[in-house]
């Protein structure tokens, strides 16, 4: 199963991607991860990134996309994958339905976990207090969730358009969300 965790900061894609990894059985593949990782290995897309990121510039959605056709390249992730953190635009939806059509293995879901603003702030504060960053006040919290909304509405509309999309509580604790989760992948498992 190719699957796509998408969710705002703090709605604990990561913590959920970490459980389906292995109850399902595939990679999760987080392109932070995924970008530090290549440039420790040195690899050509990863010296590329360096030089980019050195120069306080973003890696380009060209670098990132080169980086995950390798990573799918990879036989870990003939059984499928979890993409968390990408895409984060409707250029990278795009440009990742593409890649996936041409490699054969097209994406089959997308969840969105849905958490409340409100809570989303707290978690990130309360994140932010345990990891001792004063950098994460409420108010650029909400900023930062703006820019994150403005910025994956077209990517949630993408993927409801290509009926690949279903919405989440991403409220209660980590064993609920994760079934909630599970149950909504079950009629794809089925079909798939």
């Amino acid at each position: 199963m190719r699957l796509v965790l998408l969710g705002a900061p703090g709605s604990g894609k990561g913590t959920q991607a970490a459980r389906l990894k292995e109850h399902l059985q595939v990679p999760h593949i987080s392109t932070g991860d995924l970008l530090r990782a290549e440039v420790a290995a040195g690899s050509a897309l990863g010296l590329e990134a360096k030089e980019v990121m050195a120069s306080g510039n973003l890696v380009s959605d060209e670098i990132l996309l080169g980086m995950l056709e390798a990573r799918f390249s990879r036989p870990d992730t003939a059984g499928g994958f979890i993409l968390d953190g990408y895409p984060r635009n409707l250029a990278q939806a795009a440009a990742l339905d593409t890649l996936l059509t041409r490699l054969g293995q097209p994406m089959d879901f997308a969840v969105q976990l849905d958490v409340p603003t409100d809570l989303l702030v707290d978690r990130i504060a309360g994140r932010a207090a345990a990891e001792g960053r004063a950098d994460d006040s409420p108010d650029s919290v909400r900023t930062r969730l703006g820019v994150y909304d403005n910025q994956t509405a077209p990517v949630i509309d993408f993927y409801r358009q290509h009926g690949q999309l279903t919405v989440v509580d991403g409220v209660g604790s980590l064993d609920e969300v994760f079934n909630r989760v599970i149950e909504a992948l079950v009629p794809v498992r089925e079909v798939g």
